[in-house]
């Protein structure tokens, strides 16, 4: 079962945690001392600016797949570490990545060390409301991964789409019950959410069986996945399980899900829900799944979320523009649905699936 690592970064001591969270992830991930080197600094300098600029937060520490899922390219794992508070904010995060804007007594020199250090680096502020700063730090530095979209996106559509999530435990439990993965097949992907029924680890041994049988069922629509997920999760608990594929270059969405798992596709601000049917994956899936078939285009945005968040949330239009890297708006969605008065009720797991502008790299 993938280890997930929920740091309440409160006070000086918790800095430490941090750190060795990253260090742990990044044995699970295969980093060499150099890359563990880097992570555990980046975790580090992360959760010090916490307490220097925000009064305190999280570090949420993960075992995660790569953003992009190139052509002829292995399934790379990288360490994620994201810092969310819900602090000041930051009114220029341009000045902030930069040299001269550094941590008062902590390594480094701020931001702009993470940045250079991480092989993606993203922060997220807005005054008043927190910040979010996201790192993936990954076997060979340097490797972004995408390098040039308008090119890669000719040669292979699938480049320019992106994915990415964050991943709560609930009560700050060494795993979690929730679980996503995205895999490739051809010209398609397919993006899953999965939550165990219940938490804890039996609810993580049921998510867990899900990714694994996912990389088994990527030539499959979401409905025959939905079938395949069906008979690898007999025996455990069971999840509810939601699934979208996309075909980028034929501007096509199929989803489809079972249980208390959500879709939300937005296009334009505006959002439409995607159904899921009752019922629990390996325990009691429905006889027949509805396939929903949307159109996709570069301005979308598809979020997929667990039962974790409450009922009702507007996702952040400022966090959700498509050049917005998915995992930094996965975890402005977590953030902006909960707080430290009202923590996330259960394991909270959210994934978002996106398109990389032709402008930006």
């Amino acid at each position: 079962m993938p280890r997930v690592w929920d740091v309440p970064v409160r006070d000086s001591t918790r800095v430490r945690d941090a750190r060795v969270a990253a260090e742990h992830a990044a044995a699970l991930a295969g980093l060499d001392e150099r890359r563990t080197a880097s992570a555990a600094l980046v975790a580090t300098e992360l959760a010090t600016n916490l307490l220097k600029h925000a009064g305190g937060g999280r570090v949420l520490v993960d075992v995660v797949a790569p953003p992009v899922l190139a052509a002829g390219r292995g399934a790379d794992r990288l360490v994620q570490i994201t810092a969310v508070d819900h602090g000041p904010g930051i009114g220029d995060v341009s000045a902030a990545l930069g040299d001269g804007f550094s941590t008062t007594g902590s390594l480094g020199a701020g931001l702009g060390t993470c940045a250079r250090l991480a092989d993606d680096f993203a922060v997220h502020g807005v005054p008043g409301r927190g910040t979010v700063a996201l790192a993936r730090v990954g076997a060979a530095h340097g490797a972004r991964a995408v390098a040039d979209p308008v090119r890669d996106e000719v040669a292979d559509p699938v480049a320019g789409v992106r994915a990415g999530g964050v991943n709560v435990p609930f009560a700050e439990a060494a795993y979690s019950g929730d679980a996503w993965a995205w895999v490739r097949h051809g010209d398609r992907v397919t993006l899953m959410l999965a939550d165990g029924l219940g938490h804890g680890p039996e609810a993580a041994r049921a998510s867990s069986a899900a990714v694994e049988a996912l990389r088994g069922a990527a030539h499959l629509g979401p409905a025959d996945a939905l079938r395949h997920l069906d008979a690898a999760l007999s025996g455990t608990r069971g999840a509810a399980v939601a699934l979208a594929q996309v075909d980028p270059a034929a501007g096509r969405l199929w989803f489809a899900g079972v249980g208390n798992v959500c879709g939300r596709l937005g296009a334009g601000g505006t959002w439409r829900h995607l159904v899921s049917r009752p019922g629990i994956v390996g325990v009691h899936r429905p006889a027949t799944v509805r396939e929903e078939e949307r159109e996709w285009a570069p301005d979308r945005v598809l979020i997929l979320h667990s039962d974790g968040l409450p009922s009702r949330w507007t996702p952040s239009a400022a966090s959700c523009r498509p050049g917005t890297d998915p995992a930094v708006t996965a975890a402005v969605t977590v953030r902006d649905a909960s707080s430290s008065a009202r923590p996330v009720r259960d394991d909270t797991a959210v994934a978002v699936l996106t398109s990389t502008p032709p402008d930006r790299p």
